[in-house]
């Protein structure tokens, strides 16, 4: 029953890594002085029911963001790509139209991040300021250009959603819902981040604390 929807997930992945890719041969340089880990705990790594691991990053629009920084709210992270097929769909049509403004309007941080390196698909400011102003994204977008709080949260995909609660604890990971574009499984949307977020805002357990992320691969340095 699912085999044509497999096929198309599967070719629109492969598409995800269709971006620019560095040349196979490059002159000589100098080597650029390593980049400040953006992780306060250098040897953090994220886990549900625990302190989320706190880092500072970059933005896409110039300014600089510490996630401690809103401890007392709660704060969903998304990883980005503006280019990954998945993050395309989502955004122009599927539930991440509008849910971030949405969200945000009821007190809620939402920061994306995106975790490619350079050279691969998405990654640069320029590229992710055209985004959001395609987008209308009024959140920041931060810059993980080392990939070190991408792996310190186990980010694989995008988009990959975290909730962290207000006493900076992880309260979520994994999929926006369960209908990789916009097709869910079963016939019937799950809605994961947004059941997340309203359990946390009623104060009752979240059913579902960790689900599997569909979408393209996070675009680490290799």
């Amino acid at each position: 029953m699912y085999r044509p929807l497999l096929l198309a997930s599967l070719a629109l992945t492969l598409a995800c890594d269709s971006g620019a890719k560095p040349p196979a041969t490059a002159p000589a340089a100098t080597a650029a002085p390593a980049a400040a880990n953006p992780l306060v705990d250098a040897s953090a790594s994220a886990a549900i029911g625990k302190p989320a691991p706190d880092f500072t990053l970059p933005a896409a629009d110039g300014s600089s963001v510490k996630l401690s920084d809103f401890k007392g709210k709660r704060v969903v992270l998304e990883w980005f790509n503006p280019e990954c097929p998945f993050v395309k769909s989502a955004h122009d049509e599927g539930p991440l139209k509008d849910l971030a403004a949405r969200t945000t309007a009821t007190g809620v941080v939402w920061l994306a991040i995106n975790s490619g390196a350079p050279g691969k698909q998405g990654h640069g400011a320029e590229a992710n300021k055209a985004a959001a102003a395609a987008w209308s994204l009024a959140h920041p977008i931060l810059l993980d250009e080392t990939g070190a709080v991408g792996h310190a949260y186990g980010a694989s995909n995008t988009p990959h959603l975290y909730v962290i609660d207000e006493k900076g604890v992880l309260a979520y990971r994994g999929a926006l819902d369960n209908a990789p574009m916009g097709e869910p499984e079963g016939g019937t949307r799950v809605a994961h981040l947004e059941d997340a977020l309203a359990a946390l805002a009623a104060g009752t357990p979240i059913t579902t604390a960790e689900t599997r992320a569909w979408g393209c691969s996070v675009k680490y340095a290799k």
